[in-house]
């Protein structure tokens, strides 16, 4: 048992813009390798960092585009945690009371492996780190909830969502390979549906994103596919319509977390009530902007960034809508 279940390292806000809920990894990430070990070798990279990583980045990313933000999740209280508690209570806008610190449990940790398109993880995780299965205390009042859907939804998210939150769902990789179509129907939880081309055509069976997201859609509200280098596709919950955008072409040292940060910008455009498409345009942004470093947390652009980037790259559409009508910390 924890000695002490949530940390207050910040007095907690009033209301929450948003508040992400799930695992909480402290990611250890090489970056610029020529290939992965085999057994019994030895690769050397040539970057290095430690970063927040899991639901933290998504976290991390939206305080840093001046969300009012919170997070829940586990972690312990042993050196990996004690970073990650650090980290996270120095982020502006970033309220860690609901970040749980429990000494039985090992922080959850990865190691990430990335180059220029692609990367690999070995994780290590303890059953007691996982998003908490029940609330302790008052429901905080927020604007938007984002938790995985890969497994039942616990009572306090739907008890959120009668409150008026609007519940955002995404997944994860499905180590078992059985893409169990279960899923859709907890579809009808949540209110915005956001996940990535393999994890979108893996569950509904199909061939291509558009066929994905049109199925998808016949399920939830609102659903999102970002689809890598092509951008992201969306129907559009009120007209039906499917709406794809294109994401900025930069150079790429690390795509870890860079679907996270997406989920982040996403949320930022529906906070503003952005328009779908400028909605999507932005967050590819946000997640094209935060694969030029290493760690999804660490790289998650601040306003300078964006504005810096809109600056010096001419015809980037609803630039001019962005800068006037977000709201800057």
């Amino acid at each position: 048992m924890s000695t002490s279940p949530w940390s207050h390292r910040k007095e907690a806000v009033s209301v929450l813009d948003v508040l992400f809920a799930g695992e909480v990894f402290c990611d250890l990430v090489f970056g610029g390798i020529p290939h992965l070990p085999t057994p019994g070798t030895e690769v050397y990279a040539d970057r290095f960092a430690v970063s927040p990583g899991g639901t933290a980045n998504r976290a991390v990313a939206a305080a840093r585009l001046g969300l009012r933000t919170g997070i829940l999740g586990v972690i312990g209280t042993d050196l990996f945690g004690e970073h990650l508690a650090a980290r996270l209570a120095a982020e502006k806008n970033l309220d860690p009371t609901w970040l749980r610190r429990d000494p039985a449990v090992h922080t959850p940790v990865t190691v990430a492996v990335t180059q220029e398109h692609d990367r690999a993880f070995l994780t290590y995780e303890e059953k007691g780190a996982l998003r908490p299965e029940v609330w302790e205390g008052e429901l905080p009042a927020v604007r938007f909830l984002q938790l995985g859907i890969g497994r039942p939804l616990p009572a306090w998210a739907a008890e959120f969502r009668a409150r008026g939150t609007r519940v955002v769902g995404g997944v994860g990789w499905d180590p078992t390979g059985q893409w169990s179509r279960d899923l859709l129907t907890r579809l009808a939880e949540v209110d915005v549906f956001v996940c990535n081309a393999v994890e979108a055509t893996s569950y509904t069976r199909t061939d291509t994103v558009e066929e994905a997201v049109k199925v998808l859609a016949d399920h939830v509200p609102d659903v999102v596919v970002t689809d890598g280098g092509n951008g992201a596709v969306a129907v559009d919950g009120g007209t039906g319509e499917l709406v794809r955008v294109a994401v900025p072409r930069v150079p790429a040292v690390d795509p870890t977390g860079a679907g996270d940060v997406f989920t982040a910008g996403l949320i930022t455009g529906l906070n503003h009530d952005w328009p779908l498409a400028t909605r999507l345009r932005f967050a590819g942004l946000c997640a094209a902007l935060s694969v030029q470093n290493l760690g999804g947390a660490n790289s998650a652009p601040r306003w300078e960034a964006i504005d810096a980037f809109l600056e010096r790259t001419p015809r980037i559409p609803d630039a001019d809508l962005i800068r006037i009508r977000a709201i800057r910390p």
